[in-house]
């Protein structure tokens, strides 16, 4: 196939040199070839990025001095953009990361205009001031204004909607951006940035520059940088949160998940078989918030470990360009080697492996791996406890919902998590005792309009919904007199 090859950022609303020479090589994870390039960033672009995102937003007419309806105007032409490249943004998310195409075309393709319309929507509806009758006397005036400069840095797992959950609050609320996609999917990172240049963004308000982690260090602590927001791992995240907690720095945190899919004893199973793949195996296993943890009721363990791994067997594991195909390759030879090496660990402490396991037969090349299913194992067992990041489950069982909750809430992490019942209500309550940042009843789903985030090891602070635009702002408040 002919390569994909860029040889400049977006920067300060154009196309501009690097200033080194080096190259990000894009490596299919489907064929293991090369299928694209784009120039790695030195702390020079960095600075170059920030110093025009500084200037978007400090001008006396920059982007933050716009009425919301404005700049309302100029991302509904970056959606509209958007949407007439969704086709070729879902295709190179596909071909960098695995991602099967249909799946690529819900998140990758659709998702970041609706979050581009929904947060430009609701600048424009909010209230432009909150006056206050004053406890003591007088009148508190409480505006809101947008934080400043912000750095995103997004991972490679869904590049596009990941991004956009930081791009359209930030750019709605009034801030600039300095956007670091991750190493494997920067093609896609790419063409978003030839849509905003189309689409008549201001110079400065977004800057794509991806980079390795030396990089994404280097924004991350840069004096010109009024607020971080990163996707990625707990490992990665405690090193942001140290370097912005000295700096005084607001940060949100999205990081890893261990969440739990609790089975009550009435579920129906073969009604749930669908919405089940969405919260276990989608995206290969490569979503933060799966539910990689399946607790069953012990009175019917063996009918959800059999059909759990029927659902495993069913699967159709191959190219993710194939609209067929439900699983696809890992992202890299390296995520590969990790979740063998849980499956090695899962083998080694004795939990039953049910199906899958290894690399599917006839596939000689790319990074798959089978969907895999581990029964008679507790939550103590290390593939219960750490997140893997691939298409494993265990399967846990319990013997009544005091002990279900007590199982999934004996986690380290608290992102995501389901609970499964033929009484919707009776599921409710069980879900609002699961101590957790979000949790779906019989599905699961991140919806716009709610908070999206975690607690413990998974993070701090929210995406979507208000809470997602009022993290990129800050309050200001006037203190009135008394009348008379």
């Amino acid at each position: 196939m002919t390569t994909i090859d860029y040889r400049e950022f977006y920067i300060d609303g154009g196309w501009q040199s690097p200033t080194g020479p080096g190259l990000l090589d894009v490596r299919s994870p489907t064929t293991e070839n090369t299928i694209g390039s784009v120039p790695a960033a030195s702390t020079a672009d960095i600075d170059r990025a920030v110093a025009a995102a500084r200037a978007a937003f400090d001008a006396p007419d920059g982007w933050a001095t716009w009425h919301p309806k404005q700049r309302a105007e100029v991302l509904d032409r970056f959606a509209t953009e958007l949407e007439a490249r969704a086709s070729e943004t879902s295709r190179r998310v596909a071909l960098q990361n695995g991602m099967p195409i249909w799946l690529a075309e819900q998140f990758e393709g659709g998702f970041p205009a609706v979050l581009l319309r929904y947060f430009s929507q609701m600048m424009v509806d909010a209230p432009a001031v909150d006056e206050r009758a004053g406890f003591l006397g007088g009148t508190a005036r409480v505006t809101r204004h947008p934080i400043g400069v912000v750095a995103a840095i997004v991972p490679w797992n869904v590049p596009q909607a990941i991004s956009f959950l930081k791009l359209a609050p930030a750019l709605a609320a009034g801030c600039t951006v300095v956007l670091k996609p991750a190493e494997e999917t920067v093609l896609d990172a790419f063409l978003m940035a030839e849509a905003a240049a189309a689409a008549g963004l201001p110079a400065g308000v977004l800057n794509v520059v991806p980079g390795g982690r030396d990089i994404g260090a280097h924004l991350v602590e840069h004096p010109g940088v009024d607020k971080v927001s990163f996707t990625g791992s707990t490992v990665a995240g405690r090193t942001i949160a140290e370097v912005c907690g000295r700096l005084l720095r607001p940060v949100t945190l999205e990081l890893g998940g261990k969440s739990a899919a609790i089975l009550l004893d009435d579920v129906d199973l073969d009604a749930s078989l669908e919405s089940l793949f969405g919260v276990t195996f989608l995206n290969n296993g490569q979503i933060c918030w799966l539910n990689t943890r399946v607790l069953a009721p012990q009175s019917r363990y063996s009918e959800v470990v059999d059909a759990l791994t029927g659902l495993a067997e069913s699967l159709k594991v191959g190219d993710p360009l194939d609209p067929a195909t439900k699983i696809g390759p890992l992202v890299s030879a390296r995520q590969r080697e990790r979740v063998e090496g849980y499956i090695a660990k899962g083998k080694s402490e004795g939990a039953r492996l049910t199906t899958g396991g290894g690399r599917p037969a006839g596939i000689d090349q790319g990074y798959f791996v089978e969907p895999t299913v581990f029964a008679d194992l507790d939550n103590n067992a290390t593939i219960s406890r750490e997140e893997i990041f691939g298409p494993v489950l265990s399967v846990i069982p319990f013997a009544d919902e005091t002990e279900a909750l007590a199982i999934a809430n004996d986690s380290e992490y608290g992102l995501g998590g389901s609970v499964w019942s033929a009484d919707v209500e009776r599921a409710a309550t069980v879900a609002g005792r699961v101590k957790s940042g979000t949790v779906g009843v019989n599905h699961y789903t991140n919806d716009p309009v709610a908070p999206f985030g975690g607690i413990k090891n998974s993070g701090m602070g929210r995406e979507l919904g208000p809470e997602g635009l009022h993290t990129f702002q800050h309050l200001h408040t006037v203190y009135l007199p008394p009348v008379g």
